[in-house]
């Protein structure tokens, strides 16, 4: 059972190394006179999501990417007020941040302090629930396990300055029925449902 959660989380981590797609910001002068950021992203897939957020965690624009390829979109973003902002690419396993500032309508991206967060991967297997992640830094993350909408879970668990993270369930002999696994890592919150 050990060799068959290092081998999945060994693949986990060599499919979200190769999943971290290049992306690309240029800067581009209208005629009239007007400065846009290009941003570019390569390989995306239909359904990721694109946000720019403010510091105060608002969500100033969303996009769902409506066709797989590479996504090139035009931004006026000197008219934002002075202030930092953050690009945020939303995709299967990761979450890819990329900070920038707009002071007097000048635009700066600091791709040097951008990351990318890891989330949490569950699959399941017959009556068997893996749980993965995997985290450059081995940032904490905790999860609970509850049984449909009870209010009281059935299993916990809180990680600390791990990068890689496997965990397997046998739920054959638990309830049948919708379990929730709620996790919290780096200021957020993911939740996956699973049917048993």
């Amino acid at each position: 059972m050990k060799k068959v959660i290092r081998k999945g989380v060994l693949m986990l981590s060599i499919l979200t190394t190769m999943a971290s797609y290049a992306s690309k910001v240029s800067y581009t002068s209208t005629t009239t006179g007007i400065k846009k950021t290009v941003l570019i992203l390569e390989n995306v897939k239909k359904g990721h999501q694109l946000k720019i957020i403010d510091s105060n965690g608002i969500v100033l624009y969303k996009e769902q990417i409506a066709k797989s390829g590479n996504y090139v979109k035009d931004f006026d973003l000197t008219t934002l007020p002075n202030g930092d902002y953050f690009f945020e690419l939303d995709k299967d396993c990761e979450i890819k941040i990329t900070p920038f500032k707009v002071a007097n309508s000048v635009v700066t991206f600091n791709k040097d302090n951008g990351k990318i967060i890891f989330k949490p991967v569950v699959h399941k297997r017959g009556d068997t629930v893996y749980v993965s992640r995997f985290s450059f830094n081995g940032n904490p993350i905790n999860f609970k396990i509850y049984y449909e909408d009870s209010p009281e879970f059935i299993v916990k668990e809180k990680f600390e300055n791990e990068k890689n993270i496997g965990r397997v369930y046998d739920f054959s002999k638990a309830r049948k029925g919708n379990y929730k696994i709620v996790f919290k890592t780096e200021g957020r919150v993911f939740v996956e449902n699973i049917n048993i």
